[in-house]
Parts: structure tokens; C-alpha cells; sequence
């Protein structure tokens, strides 16, 4: 791991996230001419850019996984009677989208960390050694657990949903709530405590079962409960989105083999997210940790609230 980490501060900045979205466009290149789309319908779905954009800056800026808006707004879709996703398909089509998308906010904040300024006061720097511990520690429990969800277990989605969306919004509640109280005016956590991480590996497996339900679990309660734990917004943000990134490509093999991709949305939105991705850490640095931990519990009650509306009327 130390030789990981020297040999990624010796890169100048920004190369990392050069060489990765080169990578990136390599392989969008590869879906472009390898998988089967409909052009005509591509011609129809000409807003789904704007959509990837949006939900990849939220996403990357909250590090809570584009699921947390494609979910959401593909959900609606089908209720106007705009695209007739099956559920399946949406979880399908938002890892597929996120693949580009959190992966490029992965770097972008990956890159940060190796070109920290000088912290703010009550701002704290992020050690190398706690965001890949947070990261890989967490990935090495619920990416079996979201692995094995997709090819043994059968859950009633609708009860998850319910529950899950209710859960998050008592945990969004309580992030608005720590960031105008407790944490007002205290200083940020310099190191990553063993407490914290003990409960970030029991949320690990229900997070890795709720990725593979909904694309969207794990990188929201890491991201969260890291926020109201009073850490900086680089570990919180950039740990959970790299967990994110990972999860998603892993998912979305299962999606390609089950066939469950509707590729003219991942055509049109796949980039879009990218740049989407791009654009989201400076955003989420300009917010500052109060405005951007407000905006991000205040989006994820709002959409848990819509998501249950939806599913009760």
C-alpha cells in the first residue's frame, strides 16, 4: 500500500485523472461499436445527456452513487409514460451509467488527496492510509454481499425499498441536523478513529445487498454516516465514491450476462456522467463541508420521500 500511495504522489496533478479518462473513453469507444442500439430510439432519448450530467455532479459532489438520482428519475419516466424501464433495467442501466460516471469522480478525488492545500481552520488534511482503509475494507464485505445478492438471493423489492428509503431519511435528517449543531463549530476528525470503522464494516453488507437491489446502498451510508461523524468532505466524498465506482462496474457485468442494459441510455448518458464526474469536486470544494452536507441530506430526504410517494399511491 505505501508504494501504491508514493508512486501516485510522484504523478503530477491531474495526470491520474488524464490517464483514467482516457481509459474511459476507450471503453465507451469499445461499447459503441460492440453492443446493439436502436438509433431511432437514441434520437428520442435526446435529453437523457442532461440528465447524466445533473445526476453525476450530485452524485460525485455527495459521493452517495448516481443510483440516488437515476433511480429516482428513471422511476418517474416510466410513471409519464416516457420510457418503460422495468426495474430491473433501471438498476441495470444506472450501473452502467455510473461506471463512467462515479469512476470519474473517483479519480477526480483520488487525485486530490495526493494535492491536499493546507487545511482551513477546523478543517482537517485526509491521510492516504484512512480513505483506502475506508475504501477496500468496506468493498472487501459488500462486494460479495452485492455480488452474491444479484445471482442467489430473491428479495421483495418493494419491502427493501420501503424500508431502505425510510432509513435514509432518518439518516439525512440527522446529517442536516449534526452539521447546524454538534458539528457547528468543531473540528473536523484528522484520523480515522477504529470505532467508526467498525460500524462503517457492519454497514458493508447490507449496503453491498442494497447496491444490488437498487445500484444505489453503499456509497450513501458510507458517505452519511462519515458526514455526521464530523470527517472531511475528501475522505467522506472521495472514499464513498471510489467504494461506488468499484461496486458498479463489478454489477454491471451480472447486467450485461442478464441482458437487463438498455444501451442507447447508457450510450447517451454514459459520457455525459463523466464530465458530470469531472465537474463535480470542484463544485462540491466551492460549496464548502456545511452548504454541501446540507444540500446532500436535504436531496436525499426529498428524493427518498418522492421514491415512497411513488411506491404507496
Amino acid at each position: 500500500m505505501a508504494e501504491t500511495q508514493s508512486g501516485l504522489s510522484a504523478l503530477p496533478q491531474g495526470l491520474l485523472v488524464w490517464i483514467g479518462g482516457g481509459i474511459l473513453l476507450l471503453a465507451f469507444a469499445a461499447l459503441w461499436a460492440l453492443v446493439p442500439y436502436d438509433a431511432e430510439l437514441l434520437s428520442r432519448l435526446w435529453f437523457l445527456p442532461g440528465i447524466g450530467v445533473v445526476g453525476a455532479i450530485i452524485a460525485n459532489t455527495s459521493g452517495t452513487g448516481g443510483g440516488v438520482v437515476f433511480v429516482p428519475v428513471f422511476n418517474a419516466l416510466r410513471e409519464w409514460g416516457v420510457m418503460d424501464l422495468q426495474p430491473l433495467q433501471v438498476v441495470g442501466v444506472s450501473m452502467g451509467i455510473q461506471s463512467f460516471g462515479m469512476t470519474m469522480g473517483a479519480l477526480r478525488w483520488t487525485d486530490r488527496l495526493y494535492h491536499q492545500p493546507p487545511p482551513e481552520p477546523l478543517h482537517a488534511a485526509v491521510r492516504p492510509r484512512d480513505f483506502f482503509t475506508v475504501a477496500f475494507a468496506v468493498l472487501a464485505l459488500s462486494l460479495p454481499a452485492m455480488l452474491a445478492t444479484q445471482r442467489l438471493t430473491a428479495f421483495d423489492q418493494h419491502a427493501v425499498l420501503m424500508g431502505y428509503k425510510a432509513f435514509s431519511i432518518l439518516l439525512g435528517i440527522a446529517l442536516i441536523a449534526s452539521t447546524w449543531t454538534v458539528n457547528l463549530a468543531r473540528p473536523e476528525k484528522a484520523r480515522l478513529e477504529r470505532g467508526d470503522l467498525a460500524v462503517l464494516l457492519l454497514l458493508a453488507v447490507p449496503g453491498g445487498i442494497l447496491t444490488a437491489l437498487f445500484s444505489v446502498g453503499i456509497g450513501e451510508l458510507v458517505a452519511l454516516y462519515l458526514f455526521i461523524r464530523h470527517y472531511p468532505v475528501l475522505l467522506c466524498t472521495g472514499a464513498a465514491c471510489l467504494i461506488s465506482s468499484i461496486s458498479v462496474i463489478a454489477g454491471a457485468f451480472w447486467h450485461v450476462e442478464a441482458g437487463t442494459i438498455q444501451w442507447e441510455i447508457v450510450l447517451l448518458a454514459g459520457p455525459a456522467a463523466a464530465l458530470g464526474g469531472f465537474l463535480a469536486r470542484p463544485i462540491a470544494l466551492w460549496l464548502g463541508a456545511r452548504r454541501l452536507k446540507t444540500l446532500d441530506g436535504s436531496w436525499i430526504v426529498l428524493s427518498a420521500l418522492y421514491l415512497l410517494w411513488l411506491n404507496w399511491r
